[in-house]
């Protein structure tokens, strides 16, 4: 049976184990090969002696990240750097790399960020680019294992949709047979009708798509969204929910690959609730005793939330948004209609999720749309839920990509994306 590389050390010294993986580095010292073997756990010395194996030329001329299987002797008294080896009595070559590589692995060379993506199955071959998925994998196992305590029932909803979820231009349109349908902006209506349905608490991990422009390194046109919705509450309790579930999932993933991360050069820092709060139009007089310029209505600049950073250095919300600054389905405040009960919750400069109180009464949800410009024809299938029985209800989206990327202190929200998809990349 295989091993991975990561639980040899708890087996016996002499142990007779079998190891697949990536040559990562090959040292010749006269008739002994020394091979670093990598999987995606780590990596062993692996000793290759002539009159051991069988093979022994092919294998001495093996060209680096080509894939072998290791059958052999476990030393745990060896002279390695890692005090561990194997001893090889057989080694199968299951697949010889080209040379020259078109990227390295281990190498100190850097090389310009489109090579490492147009490359990408080499680049996740590094262990610093391997621990973030690993680290992003355990994270949203963290979140949904909070989710199912909480009582969330997990859906999936429509991605090709009759109509936009937030109105506007940020479209992709796909020709559905004889008629126009487009890529869905994020779940939000169908969370809503869940509602009406009795369903109570859902919660969805899936792929949202916006035609935004901007080709920023916090900017993508496909990403994984993180969304809640939860009935007979409001903006305050899903607030709650939200970094008590942040709080959960990222100390667990850091409890179980903190080590790794730290060996790697990533630090997470315990996260405890409860978050600062913030109200907007607070944030924005602060901002103007700071020198910025800026009116009720505007957004906030990258510039400014740089400022911001400064103060809350960690997760915080930006509570009760202008209404001209949010969807349709926004609850206006009670004491305010020009406000509503919505927040943004920040980590450091990036805001990662957004969310709200969403309105429930069909005639104020009718007066929304007339507000917003927006046909209720195009809803029908939506507003229709509102008329037989609809909950107070309330809920959040959180971008997976934008999370890990500011808790690990990535440049680029592409570095914690598989296969990026922006302005100008569509592939790999």
């Amino acid at each position: 049976m295989r091993t991975y590389i990561n639980n040899i050390n708890n087996l016996e010294d002499g142990s007779i184990i079998e190891i697949d993986g990536w040559v990562q580095e090959i040292r010749k010292i006269k008739k002994l090969l020394f091979l670093i073997v990598r999987d995606n756990t780590g990596s062993v010395q692996v000793t290759v002696k002539d009159n051991m194996v069988k093979n022994y030329d092919s294998i001495y001329n093996i060209s680096r990240e080509s894939v072998i299987k290791v059958s052999g002797k476990l030393n745990k008294k060896s002279i390695s750097k890692s005090g561990v080896e194997i001893l090889a009595n057989e080694i199968i070559i299951l697949n010889t790399a080209e040379t020259p590589l078109p990227m390295g692995v281990i190498d100190l060379v850097d090389v310009d960020f489109d090579t490492r993506l147009n490359n990408r199955f080499i680049d996740l071959r590094k262990p610093e680019n391997l621990i973030i998925f690993k680290f992003e994998s355990e994270l949203l196992f963290g979140i949904r294992e909070y989710m199912n305590k909480n009582n969330f029932i997990e859906v999936h909803t429509p991605k090709i949709v009759a109509a936009a979820t937030e109105g506007g231009a940020d479209l992709f349109p796909v020709q559905y047979f004889e008629k126009r349908a487009y890529l869905n902006q994020s779940p939000q209506l169908y969370k809503e009708i869940l509602m009406s349905s009795g369903f109570d608490r859902v919660f969805e991990v899936g792929p949202a798509f916006r035609a935004e422009k901007e080709n920023t390194v916090r900017h993508l046109n496909e990403f994984t969204s993180i969304d809640i919705e939860m009935s007979f509450s409001d903006d305050e309790t899903v607030m709650r929910m939200l970094e008590n579930a942040i709080a959960y999932s990222v100390n667990r993933a850091d409890s179980i690959l903190g080590k790794e991360l730290k060996g790697l050069g990533y630090s997470i820092e315990e996260v405890r609730p409860p978050f600062p709060r913030i109200e907007y139009s607070e944030l924005i007089n602060y901002l103007n005793d700071n020198g910025f310029k800026l009116n009720f209505g505007d957004d906030f600049s990258p510039e400014a939330m740089k400022f911001v950073s400064k103060k809350y250095n960690g997760f915080y919300f930006i509570t009760k948004w202008p209404k001209d600054l949010r969807p349709f389905y926004t609850m206006p405040d009670d004491t305010n209609r020009n406000v509503t009960r919505s927040f943004d919750l920040q980590l450091r400069d990036i805001e990662v999720c957004s969310g709200a109180q969403r309105i429930h009464d069909y005639n104020m949800l009718e007066n929304s749309f007339n507000e917003k410009g927006l046909n209720k024809n195009n809803f029908e299938f939506y507003i229709k839920a509102f008329k037989y029985g609809m909950p107070p209800h309330a809920g959040w989206g959180l971008g997976l990509e934008r999370l890990v990327m500011n808790l690990l202190n990535l440049s680029n929200v592409r570095e914690s994306t598989l296969f990026p998809r922006d302005r100008s990349r569509l592939s790999p």
